[in-house]
C-alpha cells in the first residue's frame, strides 16, 4: 500500500473567497477519496497576481496564521488530512513573501517555507511583490511522510531540491504557476513544457525522492497556464499527469519504500564529494 496524495489543479476567479471555498471543497473530496496529503497550486486564492506591478494587489496578502491558514487547519483536522498550500504572506507592514504552509492532519500548522528564488521576468514580476525567503530549505515531519514544500521558480534549481532532500524529505511538493506567456508556436511550447517536467524528474532521480508538481490551468491575462500537474517517483518515472486544459484533482499512490530501494541501487548520496563542492557557494567561477 502506498501513501495516497492529492494534487489540486484549478482555475481561479477574481474573488478570493470563492477560490478558497472551491479549494476547500476539492481538498475535502480528495480526502474522501483516500488522500492523506493534499497540495494546492501556487497562490491559489486569486488569479496569478504578478503579471504587472500593481500596488493594489498587496491587498491580497494576509498574515500567517491568518484567515486562510486557519480555514485550512480546521479542514485538515476535521478530515484527518495533511495540507500544503501556497499563500501571499503579509509578514509586516511593507514586507511580503510567497509562502507555502504545511498543516498536519491534526490541524496544527507545522511551519512555513518562504520561496527562496524570486523571478523577475515578463509577466512574472515577483520581485516587486515578494522578499526572498529566509527560512532555508526545511523538511516537515507530518503524520505520514517527511516532505518538503518548494515553490514554482525553485523547481529549476538542483540546489533547492538537494538541500531539502538532505534535510530528510521523501516527497518534494512544488506549488506552481507556470505557462506560456508568448505565442511562439507549438514546437516551442512543447519544448518549454518538456524542459520543466524534465528538470523536476531529474530532481527525483538525483535525490531518490518523489516529486509532485501542482500547476494552474486555463488562461489568465496573457499567460496560458499549461496544467499537467504530475507526480514522478524516485526513478524519475511519471506516475500520473493531469489534463493540460481542465481542472482536475490528481490522486496518486506513492510507495515510500521506493525511496530506500532506489537509493540503494543508485547511491548518489553515498558518493557525493562533499569535500569538493565549496565553489557552489560562489555566484560564478571567474578563474
Amino acid at each position: 500500500m502506498g501513501l495516497p496524495i492529492g494534487l489540486v489543479q484549478m482555475r481561479c476567479s477574481e474573488e478570493p473567497r470563492e477560490n478558497l471555498e472551491r479549494a476547500l471543497a476539492r481538498i475535502e473530496a480528495a480526502a474522501g477519496d483516500g488522500a492523506r496529503v493534499v497540495c494546492l497550486q501556487e497562490l491559489f486564492r486569486s488569479p496569478y497576481p504578478c503579471q504587472s506591478e500593481d500596488p493594489a494587489r498587496f491587498a491580497l496578502a494576509e498574515p500567517i496564521p491568518g484567515p486562510t491558514s486557519e480555514a485550512l487547519s480546521k479542514l485538515a483536522g476535521a478530515r484527518n488530512v495533511t495540507i500544503v498550500a501556497s499563500l501571499f504572506e503579509r509578514r509586516a507592514e511593507g514586507l511580503y513573501h510567497n509562502t507555502a504552509v504545511v498543516i498536519d492532519a491534526d490541524g496544527r500548522l507545522l511551519g512555513c517555507y518562504r520561496k527562496m528564488h524570486i523571478p523577475d521576468d515578463p509577466l512574472y514580476y515577483e520581485k516587486f511583490y515578494f522578499a526572498p525567503g529566509d527560512l532555508g530549505f526545511p523538511c516537515f515531519a507530518t503524520r505520514d511522510v517527511r516532505l518538503g514544500a518548494l515553490v514554482c521558480w525553485d523547481q529549476w534549481f538542483p540546489e533547492a531540491a538537494r538541500l531539502t532532500a538532505l534535510a530528510g524529505a521523501q516527497i518534494l511538493f512544488y506549488p506552481t504557476a507556470i505557462g506560456w506567456q508568448f505565442d511562439e508556436g507549438s514546437q516551442v511550447d512543447a519544448a518549454q513544457h518538456d524542459a520543466w517536467e524534465t528538470a523536476q524528474r531529474a530532481h527525483a532521480i538525483a535525490n531518490g525522492v518523489f516529486v509532485a508538481a501542482v500547476n494552474r490551468v486555463g488562461r489568465e491575462g496573457a499567460i496560458r497556464f499549461w496544467g499537467q500537474s504530475f507526480v514522478a517517483d524516485p526513478f524519475g518515472r511519471v506516475l500520473a499527469r493531469a489534463s493540460a486544459t481542465q481542472e482536475e484533482t490528481l490522486l496518486v499512490e506513492c510507495d515510500l519504500a521506493r525511496v530506500e530501494a532506489v537509493r540503494r541501487d543508485w547511491p548518489f548520496l553515498r558518493d557525493r564529494r562533499v569535500d569538493a563542492y565549496a565553489d557552489l557557494s560562489k555566484r560564478f567561477r571567474d578563474d
